[in-house]
C-alpha cells in the first residue's frame, strides 16, 4: 500500500512536470520535462535524505555527544520492532523535528535544539516515537520525494517566466508563463496536502502507541504548536517545499506559501490523541495532564518527567559545530 502511494504520487507530480514543460515550450518542453522529472525521481529516491538533512543544517550525534537522545531513540526503536535510525541535531530555536530516509534500514530522525530544551523526556519521546511511525511506515520516502519534486517543480515554473515562454513553439507567451510560475507550485503543493494531512494522524496514533501514552505526544504538541507558528525557522522558510516533512509547521506564515497547510489543525491532533489515551484507559491531556504529570511517573518506559539540564543542547560545541 505504501509502495503504491508512493508510486501514485511519483506519477502526479511527474504529470504536473510535463504539463509544465508542455506549456512552456511545445513538445520540445515536453521531452526535456520528461527527462528531468525522471531524473530528479531518480535522484530523489536515491539522495532526498542527504538532500533533506543538508538543507537543514543537521549535524549527526552519537552517544559520546548526546547520549541521552541518542539512547531514546535506540530504546523507541527496539519498541517499534525496527533499525535503529541515525540520529541528528539542529541548531534551530524553533521546536520542531522531522525524519527521513528511503526505508527503515536507511532513514535519519533529526530534532531542533529548541525542541529538546522545552520538552519534558515524556514528550520528547512522544515526538521521537511520532518520527519513528513515519520512518516505519515509510512515509518519509513520500515525503523527501514530494519535497524534492515541488522544489524542481516551483524552480522550472519560475525559470520559465524569467524566460517569458515562446508562442512560436506553442509556448504561453509571459502572461500565461506568469501565471503558470503562481498555479504550477499551488498544484504540487495540494498534491503534498493530499498526502501529508492524513499520514500525520496516522503517524500520531501508532507514536503513542511506540512510547506507551498518547498524552506525551498531545501535550509536545500543544506546547510546540505556539512557538512554531513565531520564531522563524531559516531553513524551512528558505525551502518551504519540506514544510509538509516536519512534525509541526515550521512555516512562520510569511508570504504566499503558506496559504495552505500541509499539516492538520493541532487542536484537531490532541482531541484524537485524547480519544486514544481514553481507549487506552489513560487520563488525556484536556482532562489535567499537570495532575497526571505532577513529578510521578507514568506508564511506558520513561522515569518521570523531572527538570534535567538541556543547556548543553543551545552550545554549539564539538562535532554539532
Amino acid at each position: 500500500m505504501n509502495f503504491m502511494r508512493t508510486a501514485v504520487l511519483m506519477a502526479a507530480m511527474s504529470a504536473i512536470f510535463v504539463a509544465v514543460g508542455a506549456l512552456l515550450g511545445g513538445q520540445t518542453g515536453i521531452l526535456i520535462a520528461l527527462l528531468v522529472a525522471a531524473g530528479t525521481n531518480f535522484y530523489a529516491y536515491w539522495n532526498s535524505d542527504k538532500m533533506a538533512l543538508a538543507s537543514n543544517g543537521a549535524q549527526e550525534v552519537d552517544e559520546s555527544t548526546a547520549p541521552e537522545l541518542v539512547q531514546m531513540v535506540a530504546l523507541l526503536a527496539q519498541r517499534a520492532n525496527m533499525p535503529m535510525p541515525r540520529v541528528y541535531v539542529v541548531h534551530e530555536d524553533q521546536p520542531n523535528a522531522f525524519a527521513t530516509g528511503r526505508n527503515p534500514e536507511n532513514a535519519a530522525v533529526a530534532v531542533n535544539t529548541g525542541l529538546v530544551a522545552m520538552l519534558t523526556r515524556e514528550e520528547l519521546a512522544g515526538v521521537i516515537a511520532h518520527e519513528l511511525a513515519h520512518i516505519k511506515n515509510r512515509d518519509t520516502l513520500t515525503m523527501t520525494i514530494t519535497a524534492t519534486l515541488a522544489g524542481a517543480i516551483s524552480s522550472i515554473a519560475q525559470w520559465g517566466m524569467i524566460f517569458g515562454g515562446n508562442r512560436n513553439n506553442n509556448g504561453m507567451g509571459m502572461i500565461g508563463t506568469i501565471a503558470l510560475a503562481i498555479l504550477a507550485p499551488l498544484a504540487a503543493m495540494v498534491v503534498q496536502m493530499a498526502i501529508s494531512r492524513s499520514r500525520e494522524y496516522v503517524a500520531d496514533q501508532m507514536g503513542a502507541e511506540i512510547c506507551g501514552n498518547p498524552v506525551w505526544l498531545a501535550s509536545a504538541l500543544a506546547k510546540i504548536s505556539g512557538d512554531a507558528a513565531v520564531i522563524p525557522n531559516q531553513a524551512a522558510e528558505a525551502n518551504p517545499a519540506m514544510a509538509h516533512m516536519f512534525i509541526i509547521n515550521p512555516l512562520t506564515g510569511q508570504g504566499m506559501d503558506n496559504l495552505f497547510s500541509t499539516h492538520p489543525n493541532v487542536a484537531n491532533r490532541i482531541a484524537a490523541l485524547d480519544d486514544l489515551a481514553r481507549q487506552m484507559g489513560i487520563s488525556g491531556y484536556m482532562e489535567g495532564y499537570a495532575a497526571d504529570f505532577g513529578g510521578q511517573s507514568t506508564s511506558g518506559p520513561w522515569q518521570g518527567a523531572g527538570d534535567r539540564d538541556t543547556s548543553k543542547w543551545g552550545q554549539r560545541r564539538g562535532p554539532w559545530g
